[in-house]
């Protein structure tokens, strides 16, 4: 856009595509600040990362054989989350490093199918720089519906998912069937990264799961009020991200990640502040 200004904001928001933006943007959002908290405090940053890059393939698979895209994307995610998952366990690969394999493996097949149907296309650029505002319903129907069914595990399990956050050991000897729910956490990670990728693409989606997390992380408050702290920088950072990109005809993932960037900025010094 570009030619548009704060004052048509109200025009703005009575237009369909970017009605669907806001809200498969906040959607996205608060799946990713929820799912960051953990991330961070399991030590899993770089699995987001990881899995975005084996999304790529999985994304070009979909765009060369003609099927829809995030299926194919979800698909390749849940089987290298659980392929990393599988390795980690039996004491095959450390997790940096089965996640660094993988990575590649994904990132190559996309390269090799990208070759085969004759380079980069436009929907291909989109996935992986993101493209909120073209969002239709399909897309918006995908978000919301991954979005209600991470929140729902996350609901249900929220007292187990915490025990084994911070003591995975200690979870096990008390009961909590650790097999099944750290894999299942596993699985949410992917589909998070999956339903994240129309939002900032596959470049920048692991930066929108992290860095509000870890910029609630800075504030020292209890595990509940981090995560809501989290969701509400992820909120404020997609929000303003969508709103000024479409203002000013910017790239809606940059801002969206420069926001939240500037947010954690703020956190880290009012934290060394308070010291």
């Amino acid at each position: 856009m570009g030619d548009i200004s704060l004052l048509d904001l109200p025009m703005l928001f009575s237009y369909q595509f970017f009605q669907f933006a806001i809200i498969g943007g906040i959607l996205a959002g608060i799946v990713c600040a929820i799912v960051g908290v953990f991330i961070i405090l399991r030590k899993q940053a770089m699995l987001g990362d990881g899995l975005a890059h084996a999304s790529f393939g999985g994304i070009a698979i979909g765009l060369f054989l003609g099927l829809l895209p995030l299926v194919t994307a979800l698909i390749v995610s849940i089987v290298t989350v659980l392929s990393i998952s599988y390795l980690r366990r039996k004491g095959i690969a450390p997790s940096d490093t089965a996640i660094a394999v993988f990575l590649a493996l994904g990132f190559a097949t996309g390269l090799i199918l990208i070759s085969l149907s004759g380079g980069f296309s436009v929907d291909l650029f989109s996935y992986l720089f993101g493209s909120i505002l073209t969002i239709d319903i399909t897309d918006l129907g995908i978000i919301c519906a991954l979005s209600v069914s991470i929140i729902l595990f996350l609901t249900l399990f929220y007292r187990e998912m915490v025990a084994i956050t911070f003591d995975e050991e200690f979870a096990k000897l008390s009961g909590i069937p650790v097999h099944v729910l750290s894999p299942a956490f596993d699985v949410l990670v992917a589909v998070t990264i999956v339903l994240s990728i129309k939002i900032v693409g596959v470049i920048l989606v692991s930066a929108l799961i992290v860095i509000p997390a870890l910029a609630a992380l800075q504030l020292g408050l209890s595990f509940r009020k981090t995560v809501l702290a989290s969701v509400l920088f992820s909120i404020l950072s997609v929000f303003s991200g969508i709103t000024l990109s479409a203002v000013y005809g910017l790239a809606t993932s940059g801002v969206i990640v420069f926001i939240a960037g500037a947010i954690f900025l703020i956190t880290a010094i009012y934290r060394k502040l308070g010291e």
